[in-house]
């Protein structure tokens, strides 16, 4: 195609080297230059692309710019910054997840956005997977019925002490922020605006200053309720990462395939392969740059980013509220089980006739 949108990418760490793999394969999109703070690792990434590279985005900047977009893959305590910086400049920005640390900031993003008439969207991949396209279609016809519940789970066992992930003041949180801006983001695509949270934090065994392992419990607007499981410390082994019931049906997406069946049926019939993660950032790619040339709709707009980082802020509202109900009597006034002493818990010994 003649008319490919120019991208450039900023931060060539791994999802930055998997934007670069996304981006041989596009049909509607070119990779034109990169920029790293780490100039050898963008002159790596750069020289496989067929591209230049810089050694911060203020040089990329200042070259040009010749690109007409870039993909913001920096930690996220820099988005804002780096986002605005393009924005003012004219380049439509498409930034990686999570958005922004703080709702202030995201709407400082979207405002600069508007102020320069330039496209603005938030990387969420999985809005992109090719199987969950399919089950949002199937959703949206309706023959699952009313929806009744959501689950998803994003679970996995990775030691994250040595990563920017677990450093409050890159990431602005853990596990919550972290795969949590995922799953908010795919929970709104399929229920809507969401109206209420609770959260719940689970052990912390990895010794981190974030949360490694939450619970999340959201209301959508329409009143589905949702479950969000979240953890890097331990993994469910689950080949289903989201699950969605309704009246007269359910629908499950996974790794590996994806299938739904009606209630009126015992089959289930299968209608995806699974989780392809370099097509779905392509497809992301894709969708940005068409939107970009006014050939179809973007996906997920810059009021949608904001609105996620609206939910991920009110979760750490709700989980440093920590409103436990106390079941029972308290456990100084609860009498000793039956055979033991009470006090060391070894059982009292039988009397001998």
């Amino acid at each position: 195609m003649e008319n490919k949108v120019r991208f450039a990418l900023v931060g060539a760490g791994g999802i930055g080297q998997s934007y670069a793999q996304a981006f041989r394969g596009s049909a509607d999109a070119e990779l034109v230059a990169v920029a790293d703070v780490r100039a050898e690792a963008a002159r790596a990434m750069a020289e496989c692309s067929g591209c230049p590279s810089f050694d911060s985005h203020e040089a990329m900047s200042a070259d040009g710019p010749g690109f007409d977009a870039v993909v913001v893959c920096t930690p996220p305590d820099t988005h804002e910054e780096i986002s605005v910086h393009f924005l003012e400049a004219g380049v439509h920005v498409l930034c990686e997840k999570p958005f922004a640390l703080d709702v202030a900031g995201a709407r400082r993003m979207h405002e600069a956005s508007r102020r320069a008439g330039v496209r603005l969207t938030m990387a969420s991949k999985f809005r992109y997977v090719d199987d969950v396209s399919r089950a949002k279609s199937i959703v949206a016809s309706g023959i699952l019925g009313e929806i009744i519940l959501y689950e998803n789970a994003f679970t996995s066992r990775v030691n994250m002490a040595s990563r920017w992930n677990a450093r409050p003041e890159v990431s602005g949180g853990g596990v919550l922020i972290d795969n949590g801006s995922h799953s908010v983001d795919l929970m709104r695509y399929f229920l809507g605006p969401l109206a209420e949270v609770q959260v719940v934090e689970g052990k912390r065994v990895q010794g981190l200053a974030v949360e490694e392992t939450a619970l999340i419990f959201v209301r959508s607007e329409g009143g589905v309720m949702g479950r969000i499981d979240l953890s890097w410390s331990l993994s469910k082994d689950d080949e289903y990462y989201l699950r969605i019931f309704g009246a007269y049906g359910t629908i499950f997406v996974g790794w590996k395939r994806s299938m739904f069946r009606q209630s009126t049926s015992s089959d289930w019939t299968v209608f995806g392969d699974g989780y392809d993660k370099i097509q779905a950032l392509r497809n992301q790619v894709q969708n940005f740059a068409r939107a970009i040339r006014g050939e179809e709709m973007l996906r997920i707009t810059a009021e949608d980013a904001v609105a996620s980082v609206e939910v991920i802020e009110g979760a750490y509202k709700a989980l440093r509220r920590e409103n436990w109900l106390s079941v029972g009597l308290p456990p100084a006034e609860r009498p000793a089980p039956a055979g033991k002493d009470g006090r060391n818990g070894r059982p009292i010994a039988a009397a001998v006739p």
